[in-house]
């Protein structure tokens, strides 16, 4: 707009159009039911962008429309992480390669899990989650195992934890 162009409500959903079209996604914090961040996620949907939403209470009302972006498909996010690993790929850069047996070298060799064991684990995981004690169970390792198994999978960057000791493959 001019220089001294007094800024009216119509006039925000084209800048924010511009806004999002120059950008690889949008993050909407807080939003009601019929909000102005809701015009601009669905420009950015429309954009082929990246809709991610920050969820909230059910009872909140200003949390209506960020939880309707997500019952949407927007991509829910909690920490900047999230952003960052939905638009890794998008930008091309590759994941760093994480370096693991230093981790388990400082546990000591005796900690160190079997193949057959560290094999048995593996090949429950999917990408449905599932939990740390059924991981347990099903594999007969110890929970101290699982663990171990666990946390070389997410070192490397390919497990997913959820919330309620839930764990899945990426």
């Amino acid at each position: 707009m001019p220089l001294g162009w007094e800024p009216r409500a119509r006039d925000f959903p084209r800048r924010n159009r511009l806004i999002s079209g120059l950008s690889l996604g949008v993050v909407i914090v807080e939003a009601a039911k019929r909000s102005g961040s809701l015009i601009t996620a669905r420009l950015a949907a429309e954009q082929g962008r990246e809709v991610f939403a920050v969820p909230g209470s059910p009872l909140d009302p200003r949390a209506e429309g960020t939880n309707g972006l997500i019952k949407q498909g927007a991509t829910p996010v909690t920490e900047a992480a999230d952003i960052i690993a939905a638009l890794r790929p998008i930008m091309g850069i590759a994941e760093p390669a994480r370096e693991i047996e230093p981790t388990i070298a400082a546990l000591g060799a005796d900690a160190a899990p079997e193949a057959d064991e560290r094999a048995r684990i593996v090949a429950l995981l999917s990408p449905t989650p599932v939990s740390l004690d059924d991981l347990a169970r099903l594999s007969n390792s110890s929970p101290r195992i699982v663990r171990l198994v666990l946390l070389e999978l997410e070192l490397a960057g390919r497990l997913e934890r959820h919330g309620s000791g839930l764990v899945s493959l990426l």
